[in-house]
């Protein structure tokens, strides 16, 4: 089943169970894929639509924090509560070791050797780890290994 379905069928679980907050984030998600779908004129495969809920929790943290340095704990907790419905939709995170494993697979297969091979790298992974790490992390981590 593909993960919009997921979406659309936990919207009408949260609907009869009448759970505002996960029905209101929820419908969040399913409009910005919709809005998305309907910009680029495509029909987002599970891969995109992970891609739009990484992105949607990365906001979501980033909006946690701003609010928390405004000292406006009510509005970050709302943001947490959304971050821990959309999360609910996402893969299980990569542990450090199962990334470290998936980045020497995926330089022994690039054939990287220095940071001029970064990008093919990035390339390798991105696909196989999408949703469950964060980006900026693992970017730091192939840094490392290119550097050395």
């Amino acid at each position: 089943m593909a993960l919009i379905d997921d979406l659309k069928n936990a919207q009408k679980d949260a609907m009869r169970a009448k759970d505002k907050v996960r029905l209101g984030t929820i419908r969040m998600a399913v409009a910005a894929i919709r809005q998305r779908e309907i910009d680029e004129q495509i029909t987002l495969d599970d891969a995109a639509v992970l891609a739009v809920l990484t992105k949607m929790v990365k906001q979501r943290q980033d909006a946690a924090a701003q609010y928390d340095q405004a000292e406006r704990p009510e509005l970050a907790e709302t943001e947490r509560n959304e971050i821990a419905v959309i999360e609910t939709f996402l893969p299980q995170p990569l542990s450090d070791d199962e990334l470290n494993t998936l980045i020497d697979d995926a330089m022994t297969q690039t054939g990287a050797s220095g940071m001029q091979d970064m990008g093919k790298v990035m390339g390798f992974l991105k696909p196989k780890v999408q949703g469950r790490t964060d980006m900026g992390a693992l970017s730091g981590k192939i840094k490392a290994r290119l550097s050395a």
